[in-house]
């Protein structure tokens, strides 16, 4: 999940990306539920248009569209990024944008199985900043459990240090047995 963190700063700037899209299609008429149809159906986007959360704006249109006069307007757009941006993602929000496939479903699952835990406001949304802090916790309690791994099955006084050789002062019991004297 090390780059975890960077999926909602990435949310939030496809879905402007693709709203400007839209928009730039259809001035006159701006981003209605037809239009993004529409954009979506024209085989000539296909290779512009995020396909992902087009279908995204299109699914949500009705919520999106907060003022209901049928144009999900730039005002629409930019609160939602910036809540987003500043708040997270739902969910919801995560599983039908990382349903895409634009993302690692690795990655996706991981926060999505973890989701409450990551959650540590318990707002219902996830943000950077709890990605960032739950994949460092994580990274902290794998170093622990490493050490306390080696603690607890260590035989270096046995067998010898893992730099045992170089310095003949940390050679194991064992280690005299195996030297080979002929080489020094």
């Amino acid at each position: 999940m090390a780059s975890g963190s960077s999926i909602i700063t990435s949310i939030s700037s496809n879905l402007a990306n693709t709203y400007s899209y839209l928009a730039a299609l259809y001035p006159e008429d701006g981003v209605t539920y037809e239009n993004i149809t529409k954009a979506r159906n024209d085989s000539t986007n296909y290779l512009t248009l995020n396909q992902s959360f087009a279908s995204y704006l299109q699914n949500n249109f009705s919520m999106l569209d907060k003022d209901g006069d049928g144009v999900i307007g730039a005002d629409e757009m930019s609160k939602l990024t910036n809540t987003i941006a500043s708040s997270g993602v739902s969910r919801s929000e995560l599983t039908q944008l990382a349903a895409s496939g634009a993302y690692s479903s690795e990655m996706v699952s991981k926060i999505l199985d973890n989701f409450d835990e990551i959650d540590s406001n318990h707002d219902g949304r996830v943000t950077s900043a709890e990605i960032s802090a739950y994949t460092y916790d994580c990274n902290r309690q794998a170093k622990i459990d490493e050490e306390n791994y080696k603690k607890a099955t260590g035989t270096s006084i046995f067998y010898g240090d893992d730099d045992s050789s170089v310095d003949v002062s940390s050679y194991s019991i064992l280690s005299y047995k195996y030297k080979d004297f002929t080489s020094s």
